[in-house]
């Protein structure tokens, strides 16, 4: 098989599995659930497109579905040459289930994986192509053409695919549990998380790999308020609306403090150093600059200042029963990523201070802590720039704080060395699709993705 026959392949295997509508849904509350045919399906379809994988590597399978009888995330085994190192594995991850998605507003329809061209790019577009079926199949793509090269890894090697990221992540907890129970510290995990991007840094005029060494805390906070109701004809002075409403404005209205973590420094002084001057001069004194860098980054837009601050969200509304009745509930779901240094409790405590009414009850849901921060430096971290650079020579690579959550952040309980980064070159507007419609990849992306993954395990 010709390079471009598998790079084709490659092409065909993703459009097989985007297509199949592994959509994550809450396993409670309002609204429909998953549909456990379409992951069964995703399953079955991964030895049919992956058979030379399937034959080296073990597979099991964890976690439970809301009813307990059926395990949907994969844990892949690649024994390596050096048996020590089995206690010590490269683990690889990816996630393969999406967020929901009609064909409203879609260029080309969400689940139909067309290969299309687009603004001079071939494009394979679909739900998921980038978040985070793109990293699964690229993963597989180079595990596959090193079994076909005869290369066997020095260290184990886990591929970890998990099924419910967008929702609890539970799969990927179950796995945490079943190696943790082997004994099984990985020496360097890489998940979803960081890209290679441009435009994201002011007087930075190249490319840049940005991986994430931590993830902000994610929390979600129900805000509730409950007063008596009645005719819409005589409505009280302050409904139950009203207070809620309030309460929002005052979280609008007052953000959390923004400030520069370690983190951010190190990233700033990083990309700085090839930004041009006088910038590069302030940003390589970082610490003098902080409180005007802090003013500036804060005036770069929604993605920039996210990094700064614990961020908050009004994601749900819900209130009322009929249009001529006053609603004696009502109801706003608050979705908090917390900022490295800062914490659950405190963002809470926050929250209550800001909206400053006690009629507004705060139920906190789901509460994850900011997760550690992994080194810049050691084995892990070099194997990881040199894999870049082998495949894109001379390309800036800075570390940076992920503000979603992914399913990686379980893994720090087991290793030290947890990385986000997903190896694709992706544009602000390709990034702004994530969750949202004409979700695409680049086929270009997808292909280099895959060298840099391969380059990866080769050194491990």
């Amino acid at each position: 098989m010709t390079d471009a026959d598998a790079d084709a392949r490659a092409i065909e295997r993703l459009s097989a599995l985007v297509r199949i509508p592994t959509i994550s849904r809450p396993t409670s509350g309002p609204g429909p659930r998953a549909d456990r045919n379409a992951f069964e399906q995703f399953i079955a379809a991964l030895p049919a497109l992956y058979p030379r994988a399937h034959e080296a590597l073990t597979v099991e399978r964890h976690g439970t579905d809301p009813e307990g009888s059926t395990a949907f995330s994969l844990l892949y085994r690649w024994p390596g040459s050096d048996p020590a190192g089995a206690s010590t594995p490269t683990v690889l991850m990816a996630h393969y289930d999406v967020v929901s998605a009609t064909d409203e507003g879609w260029l080309h329809p969400a689940f139909s994986a067309e290969v299309v061209e687009h603004e001079g790019d071939t494009v394979v577009w679909g739900r998921g192509t980038i978040d985070d079926k793109g990293s699964l199949v690229a993963v597989l793509e180079a595990v596959d053409r090193l079994l076909a090269a005869g290369f066997t890894p020095r260290h184990d090697v886990l591929l970890v695919f998990g099924h419910d990221e967008e929702t609890a992540g539970s799969g990927a907890q179950a796995i945490v549990a079943a190696l943790r129970e082997r004994g099984i510290r990985p020496s360097l995990v890489v998940d979803e998380g960081g890209a290679i991007v441009r435009d994201v840094f002011p007087g930075l005029d190249e490319p840049a790999a940005l991986i994430g060494v931590t993830e902000k805390g994610i929390t979600t906070l129900r805000l509730r308020v409950e007063q008596k109701g009645g005719h819409a004809s005589s409505p009280p002075p302050f409904a139950a609306t009203d207070r809620l409403a309030r309460a929002i404005l005052r979280l609008s209205e007052s953000p959390s403090r923004a400030r520069l973590d370690p983190t951010m420094r190190t990233m700033i002084r990083t990309l700085g150093a090839r930004a041009r001057q006088p910038l590069r001069f302030v940003f390589r004194n970082v610490d003098v600059f902080a409180p005007l860098l802090t003013r500036v980054l804060l005036r770069r837009g929604a993605e920039t200042t996210a990094l700064l601050r614990t961020t908050r969200a009004v994601t749900e509304l819900r209130a009322g029963h009929a249009a001529n009745a006053l609603p004696e509930h009502a109801e706003a779901t608050v979705n908090m990523r917390i900022a490295p240094g800062s914490s659950v409790a405190d963002a809470v405590e926050e929250v209550r201070r800001v909206i400053g009414d006690e009629l507004v009850e705060i139920e906190v849901l789901l509460p994850s802590e900011p997760s550690p921060v992994s080194p810049t430096s050691g084995p892990a971290w070099n194997d990881l720039l040199a894999a870049i650079d082998e495949v894109v020579p001379g390309l800036l690579v800075s570390p940076y704080v992920m503000m979603q959550a992914s399913d990686s952040r379980f893994f720090t309980q087991i290793s030290d060395h947890v990385y986000r980064f997903a190896p694709f070159r992706l544009s602000a507007d390709e990034r702004s699709c994530l969750h949202a419609k004409n979700e695409r990849i680049r086929v270009a992306s997808l292909l280099e993705g895959i060298e840099i993954y391969a380059a990866l395990l080769r050194r491990r």
